[in-house]
């Protein structure tokens, strides 16, 4: 009998990443909250799992030889629940070597410029026009790499749906709050709404949207986004 796997997390964009590719690959898995606004990443437990304090982590007590592993980062758990279940990382070394370098597109790109323009736009305690400016420009420089990556190919790594997209989407679906447009993206619009028409992704973007205080986010509302139910 499978053991479902741990999952460390708080919904967050990256908390999102795993809570979609667990529900996609339709791996059993239980939820642990980790509260980083009270500081649950520092608890000495949870630094056993994730010596970095951030948030996802998973433990897998059927990892390799079927022992127990714990998996910290996002993109290394993606490729790490690719690899176990066989799925959305593509058929051939040609596609998975364009699955890892948008993901790493991801990981050192969209996050950290997208995470920094939330910050100073809206919890920064000092308005600083400098910092909004330079993480607001770079985040649209990010879409329009995007885009222009997706006039040419329906998903990120070529013509199948992947954990680079898996790993892209949240971020990307927060554009209103980054003060960002799509009217000069088409294929960033048509790609966001493609995925958001996902069963599977829908249900990973739930897990514990009440904390966040969205079951009825503006973003789900808006023509862009509607119910496909």
């Amino acid at each position: 009998m499978t053991n479902p796997i741990d999952l460390y997390y708080w919904p967050t964009p990256n908390g999102w990443k795993i809570s979609i590719a667990l529900e996609e690959m339709g791996l059993t898995y239980q939820t642990h909250l980790i509260n980083i606004g009270k500081g649950d990443q520092f608890a000495p437990d949870f630094l056993k799992i994730a010596p970095n304090n951030r948030m996802p982590a998973i433990v897998d007590a059927d990892g390799p030889g079927g022992e127990p592993i714990s998996v910290f980062e996002s993109g290394a758990i993606l490729i790490y629940l690719a690899r176990k279940t066989g799925a959305y990382y593509g058929e051939t070394e040609r596609d998975r070597v364009a699955v890892e370098e948008w993901l790493n597109w991801q990981m050192g790109g969209v996050g950290p410029m997208a995470g920094q323009t939330h910050h100073f736009l809206k919890y920064a305690p000092e308005n600083i026009a400098y910092a909004k400016d330079r993480y607001r420009s770079e985040t649209a420089r990010l879409y329009g790499v995007l885009d222009r990556r997706l006039a040419e190919n329906e998903y990120l790594a070529g013509d199948f749906y992947s954990i680079a997209d898996m790993a892209t989407w949240g971020w990307a679906s927060l554009w209103q709050g980054q003060e960002q447009t799509l009217d000069d993206k088409p294929h960033m619009a048509r790609w966001l709404k493609t995925l958001w028409n996902r069963p599977a992704l829908r249900r990973g973007r739930a897990l514990h949207a009440d904390i966040r205080g969205d079951r009825s986010d503006t973003w789900v509302q808006a023509d862009l986004f509607p119910d496909p139910a």
